[in-house]
This record gives C-alpha cells, structure tokens and sequence, in this order.
C-alpha cells in the first residue's frame, strides 16, 4: 500500500437525525478519539488564552486549534522543533488541528501578496518580510505535529466579484495539489478548504474538485468574513450537505453558540472560534438564556451565578458580583473564570447536541435552545 494512503484519522457516523441534517460521530486521530459535533477551543500563540491544558482537559476537550502563521512568526519553528512539536511545547496530550496561515495572510491585506509560488508578506511583529508557500505551510504544520493540518488556501475577500472568486478558487485547487504533495508519511491528516464566496455554482465545484483528491476531511472555508448572517446560514445549509457523507464536515471560524447550532442541523462535524476566549476577556458570558455583560451595575449586588442551570466550577462557586468586582479591578482571575465558564458552556452545549441526535430529537431540542438563548 503507497505509504501515503495509510489513515491518518478515522471518522465514523454513529447516527443521524431524522428531523434533520444533524449528524453524531466518532473521530480519532493518532492521540486519541473524540465525539462529534465537536467545538476546537482556539490557541493562537500556543496557548488558549487564561487556560492550562489540564483545564481543558477536565472541561472535555479533546481537540484544538493551532496557529501556523503565529507559530512561525514566534517562537519560530526552530524552537517547537527544539520541543518536539507543538504538543510538547505547550504540555498538552490531545490532539491539535493546525490553520494552514491563509487566514492570516488573509486578514494582513495590505502587507501581502499573492502570486502563483504562494504568498510574500510583513509579518505583524516586526515588519520582515516573509514568504508562506503550500509546501512551506506543510512543512511547519508537520513541524508542529498536527495531528490535522489545513491545505493552504486563498481566502477571498468579502464582496470579491465572481471573476476574483473564481481565480482564487482555481489558485486554491493548484495549492491544494501541491499541499498533498508535499506532506511526508509522517505528517498529520489533511483537509481541503472549500472556497467560492456566496456564488453557488461555484462552491459545487470546488466541492467536487477537493472531494476528488483524497483528503481526509473538507471545510468550508470564506465564511463569516463581513457577509450578512443570513448569507452566511444559506451557504452552510446549502453546502454541508452536499459534502462526503463519510468524512469529517468542518465549518472554520463560525462560532456564536446559534451559529454551532444552526451548522450542526446543517450536517456540520467541527467548528471553532475564538468567539468562547475573546468575549470571556471582554466580559461577555453565555448563559442557557443569552449573553450577559458581567461589567453592568445591574451584577454590582447579585449573589446568583452566572448561570443557575450551569454546572461549572465558576458557576457553583463564584457570584456575579465578585466576577464584575475581578472585572472592573482588571484582575487576571476574572479572566480566568469567565474563559473557563465561556468553554464549559461551548462543552455542554456540545454535548447536550450530540445526546439530542442520539435521540433522534435534534431539530425539537435545538428550535427550544434557540428560543432561550435570544432571551
């Protein structure tokens, strides 16, 4: 057998929804397995900002992202290298899917440019100039170690016209040779990157074109990039469905918890987002009935949890009004609490959709979520 071919995952559907596209799944990788839908807390520098890898760990995560082109940048491959790979490096046993850095050069838009060979660009540190190439993307996710590295992809821009789309959706499918090419028989398993902005037609044939060149799992990808919401909810319902039934379906970078829902009824597997980390810091918490901004004077006296129906640590123990007192005192503790019961929260929501299609009541169970959490 061509050594190339050997699994470098195995994902399994163990059930569907009837009343939707909803799926529920098992996908292993070489450090171990995890029940899909499944949320990938984000670790841009190495770490998921205010978590240490045994929180993660207690809270059920399995799987998370890392950054390429953060990565490279700094520390610099040689010093993950000097590790062993970006597992050892920042202590954590589980599995790590790695960003190909188009996203990245994406949003360095006046920094870059883009040419055939690959993308040349300033770095944001110190303004260097450097050069990202689907090969050179393969090899520093196999430096890393990923255990699931993304083809390196063009993302286009919002509002390209339907020549752009085309032109890049062409580059990416010659990237996306070149990136299956280049992967050793060491390196991690590779999903393709479905792009084409909101032109259909377009999608399905980019999705037919991946589809045919054996990677282990297809994303869609250009999404949630300045698009109207309801733009984007059309194009994941039109596309996830369409993709392999037998691979693993991810949606990058979509992550508001109707958002999770919406994809998942959609017939979505993976999704991440910095959205759980990020509003954590800024004091946004997600609660079963909608956001709370812990900074209000309205949790100035309030002697309730965050959330009274969640059972995270934060929450059994900690009031809403030492939270905002940690968060007007700008105290590192408040935003180790509020990350901590931001991902407990994505945690459980996860599971409890999962448990749903096991059920075989997703559609009913996720329509009464979605009534609570718009308040």
């Amino acid at each position: 057998m061509d050594e190339k071919k050997v699994p470098r995952i195995r994902f399994e559907v163990e059930d569907c929804d009837p009343g939707s596209e909803a799926r529920a799944g098992s996908l292993s990788t070489r450090r171990g397995r995890v029940q899909t839908p499944v949320f990938m807390p984000v670790g841009t520098t190495g770490t998921v900002k205010a978590m240490d890898p045994e929180d993660l760990a207690e809270l059920g995560f399995g799987l998370i992202l890392g950054n390429t082109y953060h990565m490279m940048v700094r520390p610099g491959e040689e010093v993950i290298r000097l590790h062993g790979g970006l597992h050892s490096f920042m202590g954590w046993a589980g599995s790590i899917l790695t960003d190909s850095g188009g996203y990245q050069v994406f949003s360095l838009a006046h920094r870059r440019r883009i040419s055939e060979q690959g993308v040349s660009f300033c770095n944001h540190i110190d303004g260097d100039m450097c050069m990202l190439t689907p090969e050179r993307s393969i090899s520093i996710q196999e430096t890393l170690g990923a255990d699931i590295m993304m083809a390196f992809d063009e993302c286009p821009p919002c509002g390209a016209d339907r020549s752009y789309l085309r032109a890049s959706m062409e580059r990416t499918s010659r990237w996306a040779e070149r990136c299956l090419r280049a992967r050793s028989r060491f390196g991690g398993a590779l999903f393709g990157i479905v792009q084409g902005g909101l032109e259909k037609d377009l999608r399905l044939e980019h999705l037919d074109e991946l589809a045919s060149l054996g990677f282990e799992g297809l994303a869609i990808g250009g999404l949630s990039v300045g698009e109207e919401k309801q733009d984007t909810e059309a194009m994941v319902a039109f596309l996830a469905p369409r993709m392999p039934a037998d691979r693993p379906r991810y949606l990058m970078g979509v992550g508001l918890p109707e958002d999770i829902l919406h994809g998942i009824a959609c017939g979505v597997d993976m999704f991440d987002c910095v959205v759980p980390t990020r509003n954590a810091r800024n004091g946004q918490l997600f609660t079963w009935r909608g956001p709370i901004q812990i900074r209000h004077a309205a949790h100035r006296h309030s002697l309730e949890p965050i959330d009274a129906r969640c059972g995270c640590p934060v929450c059994r123990r900690f009031t809403r009004a030492y939270l905002r007192h940690l968060y007007r005192m700008d105290e590192l503790l408040g935003m180790r609490l509020n990350t901590l019961h931001n991902l407990y929260f994505y945690a459980e929501l996860l599971r409890e959709a999962r448990r749903a299609i096991l059920r075989g009541d997703y559609a009913a169970w996720s329509a009464e979520v979605m009534r609570g959490l718009q308040g």
